[in-house]
This record gives structure tokens, sequence and C-alpha cells, in this order.
């Protein structure tokens, strides 16, 4: 039988300040609304954490945009670190170490139950009865279920990281979602400094994968996309070459394809990714996370090459404590941090999501005050 507990009601510091609320999101027609919302009571290896600072990642837009259906009610909003309030029992960080009232930390976008199939075989992510923060229905027991307000309520199942109090919020609040998958396609493709990079797509994503690429060593950083504004920011972050979409292939066959790792989703940058690719070379596709154009691809080729493609979405836990080692290592760290300008307050998540959506900068922050 679980334990249930009335979970406390701290504000800002855990100080008895902050009024329990979230910017729940109804649909289309209604939009966000600000809501007074009970805290929860606690089951065993639940958490209770109280919001330092969010970020609007595109997979929100796409559900704001009505590009995505989401089940509703729900509080968007996964990229989010906070402080440890109160915990359902004794639960353990990603190191083996009881949570403590006060820790800062990071978690894992969705749960995993670590018996089934998936799970058993690698890809915890896809996990037969996986919950993901801000994609879920808000219910009785689960309403603070996104990064968007005062508390995130951790269910059971979900992998939790602490983070460094000298890492600033800026550069890793989007560690459980961009990094993280950054670091995630990086071990699935087994890139190592040998490799010759090459990046498809420099917004958040493309820009923390030339950091993670130069941190691990990588000489030669190829970082491709439409935008030159992107293309100087990949050569702040270390890129060797940058390089639009029409000079990709020249930048190619003169340095080399070992890795690709596509992370725009366009279907051109898809198919540029599977042609230009070297003997022995390793794909990651990233960005593709919506229906779009077919791509082809003629099979003898890649059995001859010896190409590997890869499909990379989330991440595991181990992932995720990847990127918060990375972050604290990276010498891109403040490059980082300046992807994200000052916060809004949740009182103006609607400004904060049109800012998104206008492509001011790779993230908006929210606070939650």
């Amino acid at each position: 039988m679980m334990n249930t507990h009335e979970a406390t009601n701290p504000g800002a510091g855990g100080d008895g300040r902050a009024t329990p609320r979230a910017a729940v999101w109804s649909g289309l027609d209604e939009g966000f609304g600000l809501a007074p919302l009970p805290l929860p009571r606690l089951r065993d290896g639940e958490v209770l954490v109280e919001i330092e600072l969010s970020t609007i990642c595109g997979s929100d837009l796409h559900t704001i945009n009505g590009d995505r259906p989401t089940p509703l009610p729900t509080v968007l909003g996964h990229e989010a670190i906070g402080s440890v309030i109160d915990t359902g029992g004794t639960v353990d960080a990603s190191d083996g170490v009881p949570l403590t009232r006060g820790d800062r930390v990071t978690w894992t976008i969705g749960t995993s139950c670590g018996e089934c199939r998936r799970c058993t075989h690698g890809i915890p992510q896809k996990c037969v009865k996986v919950r993901k923060y801000g994609h879920e229905a808000m219910d009785d027991h689960w309403r603070f279920n996104g990064g968007f307000g005062s508390h995130c309520h951790l269910i059971a199942g979900t992998g939790v990281v602490r983070i460094p109090s000298d890492l600033s919020a800026a550069a890793v609040t989007p560690a459980n979602c961009a990094t993280a998958t950054v670091t995630c396609a990086a071990r699935r493709v087994a890139m190592t400094h040998e490799d010759v990079v090459v990046v498809i797509g420099c917004g958040m994503l493309g820009l923390t994968a030339v950091a993670y690429a130069k941190d691990r060593g990588v000489e030669t950083v190829i970082a491709s996309d439409v935008d030159p504004e992107r293309r100087e920011l990949a050569r702040q972050f270390g890129a060797t070459v940058t390089v639009g979409p029409d000079g990709l292939g020249a930048a190619v066959a003169e340095c080399g394809a070992d890795v690709v790792l596509e992370l725009s989703g366009n279907s051109g940058a898809v198919q540029s990714a599977l042609d230009l690719i070297d003997m022995g070379g390793r794909v990651a596709l990233v960005g593709s996370v919506s229906p779009a154009p077919e791509v082809s691809f003629e099979p003898s080729g890649f059995v001859k090459n010896l190409t590997t493609v890869v499909g990379s979405h989330n991440y595991r836990l181990d992932d995720l404590v990847e990127a918060i080692d990375f972050l604290r290592r990276t010498p891109a760290q403040q490059l980082l941090a300046d992807l994200v300008p000052p916060p809004r307050g949740l009182d103006d998540i609607v400004g904060a999501v049109a800012a998104a959506n206008s492509g001011a900068a790779p993230r908006i922050a929210i606070r939650p005050t």
C-alpha cells in the first residue's frame, strides 16, 4: 500500500511566499489560464519541486500553434529546473544518494518503469508506460505536470539529476531536452575525437552539438544552416567550417563526413545527410519529430558504403547526467547561457510564447514569479 502525505506549501527558497499556480493550457480556443492549484499528496517515489526557471521548447510551440495534438487540459513545458521541496519516502537521485530538501535538480522528460522490454533493452525513454512532462492531461493527482508553473510534481519512475550551484539557470534549464538529446545522439553514433562531424541545423540543438563535438575532442566540425546569423553563432561555438545548404557538398568533399547530426528536421537536409555521409559513416536523424515529405536512398550504396543510420529521440538518464557534466566543463557555458535572454514572468506567458514564435532567441525563459 502506498504512503501518501500532504506536501508542504513553501515559496521561493522554501520561505512560504509562493502561491502554487500554473499556466494551464486548454487548447487553441481557450488558450492559457493562470490557475491556483492545490499541491499534491505525494506517493512513494514522488518528488515535489519548486520551479526556478523553465524554457519554451519547439515542441511546446507545436502544441500551442495547433501542429501537435496534446491531451487537455495540461501544463506545458518540460525544460525546467528547480529545488526539491518534499519527497514521497526515500527517493534517490541519479548518483544513488537520496534527495533532500533544497537540492537543485533537473529531471528526465518522461518516466520509465525499468521492467518492460523497452526499458530492459536500453531505450527507457520509449517505456510502454511512459508519461511525459508537458505532454499529458492533468488529473486529480497529477496537476503540476509541466514546467510552466510554480511547482512540478515528479511522479515515480522519473530520473532526477542534481545540478551544481555554480551552473547558471540560463545555461542548464534546456539540459533535460536540448542538451541531453544531443548527448544521446552522439552516443548512438559513437562519436569520437577522430571523426569529422557535420551538424545540420544550428538552432539550440545544433549549437549545443557543435560545442559538444568540440568537447569530445573533434577537430573538424562542419556546421550548416540557412541563416547566416546562426552560422556565425556556430563559428563562435567552435565550428571550423560554416556553410549554407548550397555549400555543404563542397565542404564535405574537402573535409569528409564521418558523423552527421541532422537536427533541423527539414526533408531536404535529411536527404543531404544521407547523400553526403562518408564510407563507414554514421547518421543520426534527430530533428524529424513530425511527419514530413519522404526522402529516398538507393540501398546498395548504403550496403557497400557500410552506412549506419539511427533515429535518436529523447534520451536515457545517463545521457542527462552526461549533459550536466558537459555543461560544467565546456568553455562554451556562457555562450549557451547567452542563448536564453532574461526571463519573463509567468503572468506574461502569452508574451513569452509570442517571443518564442518570433525566433527572438533560441530559447525564451519563464520564471514562476
